[in-house]
């Protein structure tokens, strides 16, 4: 593995994080000055935006035949975001879940999960498979578009009000500097594409590593750093619907729109092990969301605690079997056997205390306001 490819990963990553914020920052500029609501900014702008490294790689990858990488990009950016990005951000600051995240959106993105396992079972998401997916992406964005205009929950505006309202100065001289922004992000975001893809085939190349495994590591790490960083950030300005639905909304653009595009335009093959093992634990890991945030309307910080330690296992997995290691059968034994089935019970009894199943608006409520207070008690936490 020589000096360039290592550069032209790193120099590749830097500059797809780099043109991810250009591009939201221009995007979401720029949809404010055109006169769309916060909410709506938040909700589908920037949704569509912090996802824009992985259609730049997946694309990128497509054409360039090296198709494993697109697919474990998008499978491992969304075990990444729910694992990782939540799981940080719960351990800095417990989490507020808004119920129609309980009740909505992380049912969508099971569904689609699931949805995207059945397409899968012929061993390739064709092109009729990809227009299937751009054509749930249209209406999901249809749908976000029609429900912020019921938002009646206050704090929820507040939230979306404060992080993304835009300067009543509508000028074409500001609407042209957002869109110089914009484009600008969008050519940094291709060439870091190029570079990544470049770089994490060489590497997998050279160690004898299936593209599919770079593509769930190291190049869905990269990739997923934009909703990282929009997570962080909302969870240390106090805006908490906004980190937990940011992730959401982004896993579930990842597979309508990403592979839909991916696969509309060139269709991705998929392989035994993305079948059998990898696109099952990312719709495990959905599935698991939902009794967490379930569970009073908030993740807690061992439930953060619990989410970075099941991604750590998974990475650690991967590792193992890409070596071919003599104690990957001992590791899944102690996961399946033990970590696993006491996660489930620990889950099961938390839910079972609670008979009325979901948490009313008001309880909702209160959550949201014991969180904030427990991030003003723990200013530095």
């Amino acid at each position: 593995m020589s000096i360039p490819v290592v550069l032209s990963l790193i120099v590749g990553l830097v500059l797809l994080v780099a043109g991810a914020e250009g591009f939201v920052r221009g995007a979401a500029k720029l949809a404010a000055v055109v006169g769309l609501s916060p909410l709506v900014i938040g909700l589908t702008v920037v949704s569509y935006g912090t996802s824009a490294p992985e259609l730049a790689v997946s694309l990128q990858a497509s054409f360039q035949g090296q198709a494993e990488i697109a697919l474990g990009n998008v499978i491992g950016s969304n075990i990444f975001n729910i694992l990782m990005t939540l799981g940080i951000a719960a351990i800095v600051v417990p989490l507020t879940v808004a119920q129609q995240i309980i009740r909505l959106d992380v049912p969508i993105m099971i569904g689609v999960t699931l949805l995207m396992l059945m397409f899968s079972a012929d061993g390739e998401l064709g092109r009729f498979d990809g227009l299937v997916l751009l054509a749930g992406s249209v209406v999901y964005t249809a749908f976000l578009v029609y429900q912020s205009r019921k938002e009646s929950d206050a704090a929820v505006q507040a939230e979306y009000e404060q992080e993304y309202a835009g300067t009543h100065n509508r000028s074409w001289r500001l609407a042209m500097q957002n869109v110089l922004v914009l484009i600008v992000g969008l050519v940094v975001l291709v060439v870091g594409a190029n570079l990544l893809v470049f770089g994490a085939t060489a590497i997998a190349e050279s160690f004898g590593i299936s593209q599919l495994i770079i593509g769930l590591t190291v190049i869905a790490i990269g990739t997923s750093l934009p909703e990282l960083a929009t997570s962080l950030v909302a969870c240390y300005r106090g805006e908490r619907d906004i980190a937990v639905g940011n992730v959401v909304g982004s896993n579930i653009f990842n597979i309508l729109t990403i592979l839909g595009v991916t696969a509309t335009f060139h269709g991705v093959p998929v392989s035994n092990a993305a079948i059998s093992f990898d696109i099952p634990v990312m719709l495990a890991v959905a599935i698991a969301s939902l009794p967490i945030f379930y569970t009073g309307n908030r993740i807690s910080r061992w439930e953060g605690l619990l989410f970075v330690s099941y991604y750590v296992a998974y990475t650690a997995y991967l590792g193992l079997n890409a070596v071919g290691h003599e104690q990957l059968g001992l590791f899944s034994n102690v996961m399946l056997l033990f970590v696993i089935p006491l996660t489930v019970v620990t889950l099961l009894t938390i839910l079972l205390r609670r008979p009325n199943g979901l948490t009313t608006a008001k309880e909702a409520q209160i959550a949201r306001q014991q969180a904030q207070a427990e991030s003003k008690s723990h200013p530095n936490d």
